[in-house]
C-alpha cells in the first residue's frame, strides 16, 4: 500500500511541476483557471462510464476522476447511464459542448464506436477505462486504463484451483458486457468443469434464487467466482440457503466484502483499483493537452489484478471506508 500511495503521489506531484498546474476548492464548478484547455480557459473534461451511480465501484472511480480534477485544477463532469445507447447519447453531447478530453468506458465497444470516434474526429483526446481494451486503440483513443479482464479471470481461476476446488460456477451479471465474459472465460482455463450463469444485477432476489438454484441443482459446484461485490454478497447468502460448503470469490470491493473476507465467508477479492481509473485518465488529458504527452506506448495502463485475502485486508480497509478503493 505504502509503494502505491508514493506512486501516485509522484504522478500528481510530476503533472503539477510540468504543468505548474494550481489547485483548488470544487475543481468541477469552476469555469476558468491559469491553465488553458484547447479552446482557452480551463481544461474541461467529461467522464461517461456505463456502471450506475449508487453502485459501490463507480462511486470510486467517481471520486478518483473528481479529485484528480481538484489536484490538477481541470473541470471534471462525470455521466453515467448502464445502457449503451443512452451512453453513447451522453458522448455525443459532450462532443457538442466541445470538452477538452473525453473518458470512456466501453463495455459495449460497439454500440459507442461511432461516438468515440467522431470525438476523435471532433480532434478531442479520448481515454478509455476499466471496458474495452481491445478496442481502445482502433477507435482513436490515445490511452487505456485498466486492468486485462482475460488476465484477471485466469488469475482468480488459479487461485480457486490451488485453493483446491474443482468445479467453478461463473456469475455474469450484466447482459451485453464484454469484460465479464472475459473474466469468465480467463477463469475457466483452470477448470475442466466450469459452469456459467447469467444473472440480472437489477434483480437482487432473483439474483440470490438463481445461485441457490444452481447450487442445489448441481451438488459438485464447490467455487462461485462473483464479478461484483454486491453479487459475491448475495452468492454467500444463497450458499447458506442451500446448504452449500461452496467456496465464495468476487471482483471488486465494498464493505461486506471486506467483512465476508475477515471471517472466512470469501476467499479473496480481485482488485483493479478503480479509483486509479478515475485519476489517471485525468492525469493522462493534462499532460496530453498541456505538453503533448502519451502514455502506455499503445499498451493498456495496467490497474489490476490486485488480489485482496485475510494476509492484507486489514491494511486496505481504511482506504474502503474513504471510498478510494
Amino acid at each position: 500500500m505504502q509503494s502505491f500511495k508514493m506512486r501516485l503521489a509522484g504522478v500528481v506531484a510530476l503533472a503539477a511541476l510540468a504543468l505548474t498546474a494550481c489547485s483548488g476548492p470544487g475543481a468541477e464548478q469552476r469555469t476558468t483557471a491559469d491553465v488553458p484547455g484547447p479552446s482557452g480557459g480551463k481544461l474541461k473534461v467529461a467522464v461517461v462510464t456505463h456502471g450506475s451511480l449508487g453502485d459501490a465501484f463507480w462511486n470510486v472511480v467517481q471520486n478518483g476522476a473528481l479529485q484528480a480534477g481538484k489536484d490538477l485544477d481541470v473541470s471534471v463532469t462525470y455521466y453515467s447511464d448502464g445502457d449503451p445507447i443512452s451512453q453513447a447519447k451522453l458522448i455525443d453531447n459532450a462532443v457538442a459542448q466541445r470538452v477538452g478530453g473525453l473518458v470512456v468506458s466501453m463495455a459495449n465497444p460497439q454500440a459507442l464506436q461511432t461516438s468515440v470516434q467522431n470525438a476523435v474526429k471532433a480532434g478531442i483526446p479520448v481515454v478509455t477505462i476499466n471496458s474495452g481494451e481491445d478496442s481502445s486503440v482502433a477507435f482513436g483513443a490515445i490511452a487505456h486504463v485498466g486492468q486485462s479482464e482475460g488476465l484477471a479471470g485466469h488469475g482468480a481461476g488459479q487461485r480457486l484451483k490451488d485453493a483446491g476446488k474443482a468445479h467453478l460456477l461463473c456469475v455474469i451479471h450484466e447482459a451485453g458486457n464484454i469484460g465479464q465474459n472475459q473474466r469468465c472465460d480467463g477463469a475457466k482455463q483452470s477448470f475442466s468443469h466450469a459452469t456459467t450463469l447469467q444473472v440480472d444485477i437489477n434483480n437482487p432476489n432473483d439474483v440470490q434464487a438463481r445461485i441457490r438454484g444452481a447450487l442445489q441443482a448441481n451438488p459438485s459446484i464447490d467455487a462461485v467466482l462473483a464479478l461484483n461485490s454486491q453479487i459475491a454478497v448475495r452468492a454467500y447468502s444463497a450458499a447458506k440457503e442451500a446448504s452449500s460448503k461452496v467456496q465464495v470469490a468476487t471482483f471488486d470491493l465494498n464493505n461486506e466484502v471486506v467483512s465476508g473476507i475477515k471471517s472466512g465467508d470469501i476467499l479473496f477479492a480481485v482488485d483493479q483499483q478503480q479509483y486509479e481509473q478515475g485519476y489517471l485518465p485525468i492525469v493522462i488529458l493534462k499532460l496530453y493537452t498541456q505538453n503533448g504527452n502519451t502514455l502506455g506506448g499503445g499498451k493498456p495502463v495496467q490497474t489490476g489484478p490486485g488480489f485482496v485475502d485475510k494476509s492484507n485486508v486489514d491494511a486496505i480497509t481504511p482506504y474502503i471506508q474513504g471510498g478510494t478503493r
